[in-house]
Order: structure tokens, then C-alpha cells, then sequence
């Protein structure tokens, strides 16, 4: 392929910022002549425990589970894993270098949002075999099953898992006059609520969300778009039907309780560096946020499904996944780290004993789950999560700069009426 002609294509989308940029690039070479995925040395298909060491990448948002999970393997192992962590933000870079020089790590994790990237370059060797061979197969969330399918093959599972919840905090909600124990199931319900509580005044605000990070606002608002029966891209990923009367609604409906006041000081400025800090401080009544949160929240804490216009619930299922690299050599041992990963120890011992969520449905209810009623309401809302999928979700939706950031800008801190065309620059961006 000519790389210069690829360069030109992404210069006349806006891709070309920074690392990012870099691994547009080089993927975009290596998915000229994606490989069948075979991997580049022998494989029984088995699981091999031999006193291999092996390596591993993952991105520092999921530093804490990958290396507790890594921790507990190399201590139970004849294999051992010596693990990098590379700052999130690098870690696009860092794969798409790795990948045009096939020296990829044995195995490496991803963010969900980016795993067709990765599966439509050949970066992933096929276990498709080895995942459906699991006793428990069926038991995997899907989501992320499906986010690491291409063309009918299975090249990744769940690694960590991350859902969006609504957080309300009981004793503001008391202190507001309302009922601590009844969070809301409605948007309208969610407004209401935001309101009293912004009512208590001096630096207490009703809500809070990153008004300037894209990423912030897909992974809390969309599911809100769902929730009422809307959808926000078609199913294939190449076109955004984020100017649908759904989410429109959802859009007016936060609009709204800006212009009241409801919304904690700082939210148009958010880029989602301190996104989430207002809420533990005990600042905001109820905001849908990451339920990997749960930990650093005081135990007065709520926990609730984001609700749609009129009711419904649903999340967005994100984290990542992992699998096995085409570089590597060692796909029985790499095998053997991934499916002691998600096994019953694995899955109970290291992410429910941490409050995480688990990766299989069958032990969504466990003995820590069942300590603390929070988890098993994230692990129900898990399962009924949705994961978008489409190749160019990172430079249509992720990108600071890019047109889903402009679009929710428009629609609740400027002109509303530019929803249509913002829609249509997602769209060009999404169809390639």
C-alpha cells in the first residue's frame, strides 16, 4: 500500500494528531494484507504450563486488574508474565509501532472500543476453538465476545470490565428532602432530583458530567439513548444516528439542567481529567459514572441503572479485552495465563474480591457480590449492556477534537440546530 497515499486520506479527515495518528497508520498498512491469524510458531490448541515467560502490555487505566490478575497467576505458575504498563494515552501508539515491526508482546489488552481496529489488521491470532472449548463459553459476556469477533472468527475475551452506573449519594439526597433509598428510574426522575439537591446550595451540585470529553459523555449518555428504545450508529458501525429524536432528548434534557443551575460548577470545561473527582468529595447528588468507581466512594453510596426518557435502563459496557498476539510464539502458554484468567479462582479471588466486575455471567452473584448489594446491581446492569462497535469509533467519538465532541457541545451549550450537520461529520468519519 502506499503509505504516502494513506497519510493524505487521514490528513483529509482531521486523524493526524500526535500518537494517535501513528497508529492509524501503521494499522492501516498492516490491515492491507491481514494474516490468517495462525500465530508464528507451533500450537497444540492445549493449554501449557511449561516455565515459559511471557509478555504482556496493558494500558494504565486497567493497570490495577491486570496486575493483580498477574500477581496471582506468576505465584500459581510455572509460566511467568512479566507485564508492561504504558499510559493509556500512549498505548495506540505504542501497538500500531509494535505492530508494523511484528513485535508485538505475547499478549496484550485493549479497550473494547478499539478491538475492530486491531482484529481487521490481523493483529490477534484466531482462538475461536479455544474459547468455544471453555466449559463455560456461554457464560462470557458477550459484549466483549463480540467486540473481539471479526468475519465469524474470535480473537479476544474479557480482560477487565467496566459499566456505567448512576452513583446517587444518600446523604445529600436526605439532607434534600429526598428518600435516600429510592434512586431514580426516570430521566425526569434523575432531573428531579438533581434539582432539590443543587437546591442545598454553596458548592453542592445536583449533577456533574465532562462537558468536553467525548469519551466521558458516550460511555454515560448514550445509555440513556437505549434506554428509550433509540440506537446510536447502525450496525455495522459506518453511520451515527446521533441526531435521532432520542437522543436528542437526552441531549435538551442535560441542556436544561445546566441552564437551571443543576450542574456542578465546571462541567462545559470538563475534558475528563477530573471528571469523576466531584462525587467521592461528596459534592453532587447523582451522576452516572464508571462502576469501577465503587471503591473510592464513602459506603453512604447508591448504586442504580441509568434510566432513559420515560424509563427503561441500560449501560455501556466498556474495559478491555485480551488475546493473544500475532507475534507470538507461545500460543498454548499465552492460552494458559488467558483461561486461568476466567476461571471461577480467577474471576472471584482477584476482580470480586477487588469489587470488580466479574466476566461471566454464572458468577455474577458470589460471595463478595453478595456482601455488598451494589455489586450484584453492577453485575445485573452488566448484562444487560451494550458495546457500539465500529472501526473509526476512537477519531469520531474518543478524538478531543473530533465531530461527537462538537456535536453534544452544539446541542447543550450552543447552537442545537447544527445537530444535524455535527451528525453527518460523525457519519463521514465512521463510513471511512
Amino acid at each position: 500500500m502506499d503509505t504516502a497515499a494513506v497519510n493524505r486520506r487521514m490528513r483529509r479527515k482531521g486523524w493526524l494528531a500526535g500518537g494517535a495518528a501513528l497508529a492509524a497508520a501503521v494499522l492501516a498498512l498492516t490491515g492491507c494484507t491481514t494474516p490468517d491469524n495462525g500465530g508464528g510458531g507451533s500450537s497444540t490448541g492445549e493449554a501449557v504450563d511449561d516455565g515459559t515467560t511471557l509478555t504482556m502490555w496493558t494500558r494504565a487505566a486497567t493497570q490495577t486488574q491486570s496486575e493483580a490478575f498477574v500477581a496471582a497467576y506468576n505465584a500459581s505458575h510455572k509460566n511467568q508474565i512479566k507485564l508492561t504498563v504504558i499510559p493509556t494515552d500512549d498505548y495506540q501508539a505504542k501497538i500500531g509501532t509494535a505492530a508494523g515491526s511484528n513485535s508485538l508482546p505475547d499478549l496484550f489488552a485493549s479497550d473494547v472500543a478499539y478491538l475492530p481496529n486491531y482484529t481487521s489488521a490481523g493483529l490477534f491470532q484466531d482462538i475461536t476453538d479455544r474459547i468455544d472449548g471453555l466449559d463455560f463459553a456461554a457464560d462470557l459476556a458477550q459484549s466483549h465476545i463480540d467486540a473481539g469477533t471479526w468475519k465469524g472468527k474470535k480473537y479476544a475475551v474479557p480482560h477487565t470490565i467496566d459499566v456505567s452506573v448512576l452513583f446517587y449519594n444518600k446523604d445529600l439526597y436526605q439532607q434534600a428532602g429526598l428518600d435516600p433509598e429510592a434512586p431514580p428510574t426516570t430521566l425526569e426522575e434523575l432531573g428531579e432530583q438533581a434539582r432539590a439537591v443543587a437546591k442545598l446550595g454553596g458548592d453542592i451540585g445536583g449533577t456533574y458530567f465532562g462537558g468536553n470529553c467525548g469519551g466521558c459523555l458516550a460511555f454515560t449518555w448514550w445509555p440513556s439513548i437505549w434506554a428509550a428504545g433509540g440506537e446510536v450508529m447502525n450496525a455495522d458501525g459506518t453511520e451515527s444516528l446521533l441526531n435521532s429524536a432520542e437522543a436528542k432528548a437526552v441531549y435538551a434534557f442535560y441542556r436544561g439542567l445546566y441552564e437551571d443551575g443543576a450542574v456542578a460548577s465546571g462541567a462545559k470545561e470538563e475534558t475528563g481529567a477530573t471528571w469523576t473527582a466531584p462525587f467521592p468529595d461528596g459534592k453532587v447528588g447523582v451522576m452516572p459514572m464508571p462502576s469501577t468507581m465503587l471503591g473510592q466512594m464513602p459506603s453512604s453510596t447508591g448504586v442504580a441503572a441509568i434510566p432513559g426518557l420515560g424509563g427503561g435502563a441500560s449501560t455501556f459496557v466498556g474495559g478491555d479485552a485480551i488475546g493473544i498476539s500475532n507475534s507470538s510464539t507461545h500460543a498454548d502458554q499465552a492460552w494458559d495465563f488467558i483461561a486461568w484468567s476466567l476461571g471461577d479462582e480467577a474471576q472471584v479471588e482477584v476482580l470480586a474480591k477487588n469489587g470488580d466486575v466479574v466476566a461471566r455471567t454464572d458468577l455474577a452473584s458470589n460471595k463478595y457480590s453478595e456482601a455488598d448489594p451494589r455489586l450484584v446491581t453492577i453485575n445485573e446492569v452488566a448484562a444487560k449492556g451494550r458495546t457500539p462497535l465500529a472501526i473509526n469509533m476512537g477519531a469520531a467519538v474518543n478524538d478531543p477534537n473530533g465531530p461527537w465532541t462538537v456535536l453534544f457541545r452544539d446541542a447543550v451549550f450552543g447552537d442545537a440546530s447544527r445537530i444535524d450537520a455535527d451528525n453527518d461529520a460523525i457519519t463521514a468519519i465512521l463510513a471511512g
